[in-house]
């Protein structure tokens, strides 16, 4: 060992002397402690740092030249004989003194960083209770036998540690807080039976008493069971069954906050884990829970209050700018959001801070000072408690100890750390009260609060007037039955507390949109479906940036504004740093629909997809407003998504069919997607053309389950049970509306045909307008191979030799039909789809296109969205590549502006424009020169 020469203060030269005489007359001169320089100089910073330290070694003299190796390796834990139970109690508090001292010399000696040492105190702390109740299991067993449930499973003690036990980061004398649990209900079989309640609550209560009491050797750690379901007034064990029901019925908000950290730490920590998984729904809502700083605020408030009282000013750990301040904030925002992003489900602290700054909720530059912070506090609370074993947070008052500590700190007097810890305190106390306080920055003008809070006996609608309402008499009129519908006047107070800050900011912000009108109405509306809901209006209470992105929407859009009211779990989009970031991938879109399929409940699972998928399709409406992209990208995306959610679904349904009938040996199922599904080219609220394919061995006649059906039954239950899922209502709506006309025969012929049948029909008997809908389909799910075979089929219908004249005929012929019976243009207003020069004609064009020169140019083929196919048109010399350009552009301007009007709920007509007249031309033009009169010239 090698310790740099520090020259200690005068002041604390004969505090050293004293314990190095201590020491000695310990060690009975074995040790020549002068002959060895460093670790006379190590021995002196000791004792400053250290009385605990000295006392031990002092106690137990052999243990320095164990410490003094190389590396201060640990000590072996002891052996606690079954036979010899009254030596116990001293084998554990002499183990843990010794190896609490290692932890000291360690920190001293510069080997362990801060987290080093809260990792070391944890580690011991749960050997210590590892090694007490494996000693009284054996115990018990003997007396009492083992607990064992109905069936016979040995049932074993669950050591919940919560708190800084539970989050790996003890520090160095603190208590260790725990809840004790079992996972059966059951009795033991021995001579002497126990109930497994009273079995486990003896256990545990002995176990407690094993670590807890003061003896001659001291304490081996205090035990708090205080956070136990209804603390002190609690049962002492509970069973899981009887957990649950205490967090469904009775859990609290600061239960949320200790339970995040909590860990299994003793007896069976496999059942534990298994268990605390199942608690994180109450941990963790599904939604941004902003819910979670009401009870930051209580506990802080509390947590102040006591300061206060006890004039604990001079706490480091709950004084203003302490450690709990940097708990609480990255706790709270855990609770708030962890719900939506796993990677924040973290029980350590530091772990927990980084997450938060990866995750954009803290700034990394306020996230690298409260770490710096935290490590500071914690050091400085070890070192206070090292000095003593004792469980203090405060700053001692007597000047020798304050000396001590600053020196032993690197400091040369208390001076130089206090004002260090000062600046750590002011940067946590400006972060914290930042996170409590948001709210302070978003009142509504006096104004607007007075009239919204004076509605009962009267109010002012020229207020509405003067800020901006074009009709201020509605507004003041849907305001006062507002005000008085069932659900305000229902509400609790701190609900009620809550609206009458968020409606007078709302009311702000909608005259500040460019429809105020509008905007208020749908924000009302959106208000009724919340009332009963007060995580939503927490987050509009929080979150100012929320609360204005939320008018914007809805003052844009109808349609999300419908949305946001029937599902208010979209709320949580607003906040989430990837509404306005890079949409989702096909496969990331994939990696998240799967999730669903791990999930045992079905009707749980059906209802997560549903929330995937409005959130998801939500995050491109809002792109798609925003003018981050085009309407052409959107409609891509959405397309994907429902490939996914198809694919999804079909493997949730195949999984149900197997479990009742079996599966078909060697069968195979696919589903086709025709239109806008097929073509990449899916609006908001679109349904889904779906066509189903199965194939199959001739051999195999029935499934292989208990109770077997004939494949062809046994397809056109999959495909019924597919359609199901993918119309079921849920809490969060349907996935889709499905379309299955498409199909062979239409709703005349069979819901799933074979290929051989599908293959025949489109040789056969399909007429050209089918062929046209087949330019666009492809396969979206199932087995691969018969995906392939159907390609197989479209490339041999699709490629065929065709006279031009009748095939121009045919495309006219049904374009003109669908222009008679669907085009709802008038003298203002184009039909963005069905008019003339609308996407149908272009997609009529292409269709043509493709079918006329299939034969010759296969290639055409790929391609099913219509940019790729004006490309392929235009490879090939059929297309000029000028008018392929016009084309891209027309196309993607029809796009923008349907788009816009279903976003608004309006329907897909417009009035002329430029941009809009100069589409339809270029359409028009090119439908004319390849032949096609849709307007019978």
């Amino acid at each position: 060992m090698t310790i740099a020469p520090t020259p200690l203060p005068d002041a604390l030269v004969p505090l050293t002397d004293r314990a190095l005489a201590r020491l000695a007359h310990a060690l009975g001169g074995q040790i020549p402690l002068h002959g060895n320089r460093d670790l006379t100089l190590f021995l002196r910073q000791l004792a400053v740092t250290s009385d605990f330290a000295l006392d031990t070694l002092c106690r137990q003299p052999g243990l320095l030249a164990h410490l003094a190796q190389d590396g201060c390796p640990p000590l072996a834990p002891p052996v606690l004989d079954p036979q010899q139970a009254s030596e116990w109690p001293a084998l554990l508090r002499r183990w843990r003194t010794a190896m609490s001292t290692r932890l000291v010399w360690r920190d001293l000696a510069g080997m362990d960083s801060v987290e080093a040492t809260l990792a070391g105190s944890t580690t011991l702390a749960e050997q210590c209770l590892q090694l007490g109740l494996e000693a009284l299991e054996q115990d018990f067993a003997v007396r009492h036998g083992v607990v064992r449930s109905a069936d016979g499973q040995a049932q074993r003690l669950v050591v919940f540690g919560l708190g800084k036990l539970g989050g790996g980061e003890l520090n160095f004398s603190s208590d260790v807080d725990l809840v004790y649990a079992y996972p059966q209900g059951g009795e033991s079989d021995g001579a002497r039976p126990l109930a497994a309640e009273e079995y486990f609550a003896r256990l545990g209560q002995r176990l407690a008493r094993l670590l807890d009491e003061t003896t001659v050797d001291g304490f081996s750690h205090r035990v708090d069971l205080r956070l136990r379901p209804f603390g002190n007034a609690g049962r002492v064990a509970l069973s899981f069954n009887g957990m649950d029901q205490y967090f469904q019925r009775e859990g609290r908000d600061w239960e949320r906050y200790a339970w995040l950290k909590a860990r299994t730490v003793a007896g069976d920590i496999a059942a534990g884990e298994e268990w605390l998984a199942t608690l994180r729904p109450f941990v963790y809502r599904r939604y941004l829970d902003f819910t979670a700083l009401d009870g930051l605020r209580e506990m802080k408030a509390a947590i102040t209050a006591e300061v206060a009282r006890r004039e604990m000013h001079d706490d480091i750990k709950r004084g203003a700018g302490g450690i709990r301040e940097i708990e609480f904030l990255c706790q709270a925002l855990q609770l708030i959001r962890a719900g939506r992003e796993p990677a924040l489900r973290e029980r350590r602290l530091l772990h927990a801070l980084a997450a938060l700054v990866d995750a954009g909720q803290i700034a990394a530059e306020d996230g690298a000072a409260l770490r710096d912070a935290y490590l500071f506090l914690r050091r400085l609370e070890n070192r206070l408690q090292m000095l003593r074993d004792a469980q203090t947070h405060t700053l001692p008052a007597d000047p020798l100890d304050r000396l001590r500590l600053a020196v032993g700190l690197g400091y040369a007097g208390w001076e130089g750390l206090q004002a260090a810890l000062a600046v750590h305190q002011q940067r946590v106390s400006t972060e914290f009260g930042a996170l409590l306080a948001p709210r302070k920055g978003h009142v509504a003008p006096d104004a607007l609060a007075n009239y919204w809070r004076g509605l009962r006996d009267g109010g002012d609608a020229q207020l509405l007037a003067d800020m901006g309402f074009t009709d201020p008499g509605g507004a003041d009129q849907m305001l006062r039955e507002f005000a008085q519908s069932m659900g305000v006047q229902a509400l609790s107070d701190a609900p009620r507390a809550r609206l009458d800050r968020v409606l007078p900011a709302l009311l702000h912000a909608a005259t500040r949109s460019p429809q105020p009108d509008a905007a208020l109405k749908r924000v009302l509306g959106l208000l009724q479906a919340i009332l009963r809901r007060t995580s939503y209006l927490a987050l509009l209470d929080e979150q100012p940036s929320a609360l204005a992105r939320l008018v914007d929407v809805l003052a844009r859009s109808a349609l999300l504004a419908e949305r946001l009211a029937a599902y208010p779990l979209l709320l949580d989009e607003l906040l989430d740093v990837r509404v306005s970031g890079p949409l989702p991938t096909l496969q990331e879109m994939q990696a998240e629909c799967r999730q669903v399929l791990a999930m045992e409940d079905p009707e749980s699972a059906l209802r997560w997809l549903n929330e995937i998928r409005l959130a998801l399709s939500f995050r491109m409406a809002m792109a798609t407003l925003d003018g981050r992209q085009r309407a052409l990208d959107s409609t891509r995306q959405l397309a994907e998504l429902a490939q996914v959610v198809v694919a999804t679904v079909l493997e949730m349904a195949e999984a149900d069919l197997r479990a009742a009938h079996g599966e078909v040996a060697g069968g195979r199922f696919a589903i086709i997607g025709y239109g806008s599904l097929g073509g990449l080219e899916l609006g908001f609220g679109s349904d889904l053309d779906l066509v189903f394919l199965h194939d199959h061995p001739a051999d195999v006649d029935a499934s292989d389950g208990a109770r077997p059906l004939e494949p062809g039954r046994w397809y056109a239950r999959l495909a019924q049970k597919v359609m199901a899922l993918l119309g079921a209502v849920t809490a969060a709506g349907r996935l889709y509306d499905i379309d299955v006309r498409l199909r062979p025969d239409g709703g005349k012929g069979a819901l799933v045909s074979s290929l051989a049948s599908y293959r025949e029909y489109q040789r056969d008997r399909a007429w050209t307008w089918e062929h046209q809908a087949l330019v666009r389909a492809r396969g979206v799910a199932g087995d691969a191979a018969l995906l392939e075979a159907f390609e197989q089929v479209r490339a041999q219908t699709l490629g065929r030799e065709r006279d031009a004249d009748v095939l121009r005929a045919d495309v006219v012929k049904m374009r003109q039909r669908m222009r008679a019976e669907l085009d709802r243009s008038d003298a203002a207003r184009m039909d963005l789809k069905q008019g003339a020069g609308g996407v149908v004609d272009l997609e009529f064009l292409l269709q043509a296109g493709v079918l006329g020169n299939a034969s010759r140019h296969p290639a055409l083929l790929a391609p099913r969205d219509t940019p790729g196919q004006v490309d392929a048109l235009a490879a090939i010399g059929w297309l000029p590549a000028g008018r392929a350009q016009a084309l891209h552009a027309a196309h993607a301007t029809l796009l923008d502006l349907g788009l816009a009007c279903t976003l608004d709920r309006r329907p897909r007509m417009a009035v002329g424009s430029d941009a809009l007249d100069t589409a339809r031309a270029v359409i028009s033009e090119a439908c004319a020169d390849a032949g096609l009169a849709f307007d019978g010239q």
